[in-house]
């Protein structure tokens, strides 16, 4: 499977695992921290909200009050251009952001984030190549393929694109993200490129690709929760979407399922804004977001696993197998690459809209 740019490093399937095993046996060797400045009423942070939201709270935001005494405010959406617009201003509201991963290159790249200030965010169970200088990795999610498991029961279901792409062996309405993102992979995916050449992608090649499911999507999905809602209300048969929200929906016994061949795995990324006031207090968020039985507790309901190695041992033994990072799930998938989308997205984008809008 393909190779991923984690931000400004590599990361292959291998090393990932590798990484989370070997961290396993490491021991943090952090010296106390000088002293600190005074704590403020509150800080900011800023992320997705929804049920992502829910479970910051309940994994991080109140045991972070608890242990410093400090209110967390939270905010949303995650907004790269407020985010650009804060910094140049110098009127940051921001302690602590949520960032898309391409994105999150981009505003490494800008000058725009803090640097993670290692004496304090203790991350030596995190895989090496998941230590960004600038870009703190709390979780691991995945684009799946997502169907009725009600109606392709057993062995039947799809087991990765070439077969979403199979109209008549598959049949019945679809959902794409209606974003480019994802979508070019697939389509390189199933026109026979391996997962490991998919970077540089060759655009020409993956709308001709595209071109040949676009009359079978019923629904361009635009947000997290849209596919699930359209698999539950049997609107369509077949979607992508990420993990965990289709997690979600299986805990209730919803018909769902998922295939994890072909997953475009990604790292959910939190930075300090440069200039942000009371960072020292950010670092001190970030810090608590390495805390392995948080990380369990997020993961747990979400779905979404965080790199502290540990965090394995908290994780239920049922949610295990529903997680991207579990050994079974990881070596199907690839890693989507942020670099290339930092890059070259906005280029993408322009040709989606167009080319969606063409008959």
């Amino acid at each position: 499977m393909a190779k991923r740019a984690l931000l400004t490093d590599r990361l292959t399937r291998r090393e990932f695992t590798g990484g989370l095993s070997a961290a396993l046996l490491g021991t943090s060797s952090r010296g106390s921290a000088a002293a600190e400045p005074p704590k403020p009423r509150q800080i900011v942070v800023n992320d997705s909200g929804g049920a992502m939201g829910t479970w910051m709270r309940k994994a991080y935001f109140d045991e972070f009050e608890k242990r410093h005494g400090i209110r967390v405010v939270e905010t949303s959406p995650v907004d790269f251009g407020k985010l650009r617009a804060m910094v140049d201003s110098g009127n940051v509201e921001w302690t602590v952001t949520e960032i898309g991963g391409q994105d999150a290159i981009r505003a490494i790249d800008l000058g725009l984030v803090e640097p993670i200030d290692e004496s304090i965010v203790d991350r030596s169970k995190f895989p090496e190549e998941a230590r960004s200088k600038y870009a703190f990795a709390a979780s691991v999610y995945s684009t799946v393929l997502a169907y009725r498991s009600d109606i392709f029961k057993n062995d039947s279901a799809p087991k990765g694109w070439k077969q979403f792409w199979d109209v008549k062996k598959f049949p019945g309405p679809r959902s794409l993200r209606n974003h480019p993102v994802d979508n070019l992979e697939f389509a390189l995916l199933v026109d026979g490129v391996a997962a490991d050449k998919i970077y540089p992608i060759d655009m020409d090649r993956a709308f001709k690709k595209l071109d040949e499911i676009k009359p079978h999507i019923n629904v361009w999905w635009t947000t997290g929760a849209q596919p699930a809602q359209l698999l539950l209300d049997k609107e369509v048969v077949l979607a992508s979407g990420w993990n965990g929200r289709f997690f979600d929906l299986m805990q209730k016994q919803a018909p769902i399922g998922i295939e994890w061949t072909e997953g475009a795995l990604k790292q959910g990324t939190f930075v300090i804004p440069k200039g942000a006031k009371d960072a020292y207090w950010g670092q001190k968020f970030l810090a608590l977001m390495t805390d392995p039985q948080a990380e369990a507790v997020y993961a747990n309901a979400l779905g979404y696993p965080g790199l502290n190695a540990d965090s394995i041992k908290f994780i239920d033994p049922k949610v295990l197998p529903h997680l991207p990072t579990a050994p079974d799930n990881l070596k199907k998938q690839f890693w989507i690459s942020d670099r290339w989308w930092a890059e070259n997205g906005a280029k993408a984008i322009e040709r989606w809209n167009q080319w969606l809008i063409q008959k």
